[in-house]
């Protein structure tokens, strides 16, 4: 039996290793064996990575932002904002009506970093979120404001990575 009074931190999964996603993801799938109600944004990202599948298979709610284009973080595309603000509103509106007890937006702190959307706008979420919704960010690059807002932080850091010697992207390991 869940314990509400457990739940409503802010984690977050940052820095410049692989990772960042896996770990919020494990956390979805253990809660997920539990019963915990849990819906994931997905900012910038909507390629078939293989846990899209498994998500569903766990009942677990996805809703997916983007292009498939990598983005130019020194001159995003119109529909790039357009895209992350979307993705954003969705996060606001799930946190209004409640119903979760774990949301976790993905990648929210790129978004934040190549200016799609507003830092403010993120923080407002903190604010805004009720005392028994725990709310997790991953991402590179997150911001010092919401790293001091939050109860649980993991930099996830690169020693090494199969890229480095000309690896390309493993099926069912990377995406």
């Amino acid at each position: 039996m869940k314990n509400k009074h457990s739940l409503g931190l802010v984690q977050i999964y940052t820095g410049g290793g692989k990772g960042k996603t896996t770990a919020a993801l494990g956390l979805a799938m253990r809660a997920a064996g539990h019963n915990f109600k849990i819906a994931i944004i997905h900012f910038m990202k909507i390629w078939n990575y293989g846990e899209i599948k498994s998500l569903r298979k766990l009942g677990i709610d996805l809703f997916r932002y983007g292009t498939k284009d990598l983005i130019d973080s020194k001159n995003p595309s119109p529909v790039d904002f357009e895209q992350a603000n979307k993705a954003l509103s969705k996060a606001e509106e799930l946190i209004e009506k409640g119903g979760y007890d774990i949301l976790i937006l993905d990648e929210i702190t790129v978004a934040v970093d190549f200016n799609l959307i507003p830092l403010k706008r993120v923080v407002d979420l903190l604010d805004k979120k009720s005392d028994n919704l725990e709310l997790v960010f991953t991402g590179r690059k997150c911001p010092q404001e919401l790293i001091e807002r939050a109860d649980l932080v993991s930099v996830i850091h690169e020693i090494k990575h199969p890229f480095q010697k000309g690896l390309k992207a493993r099926k069912g390991i990377e995406f």
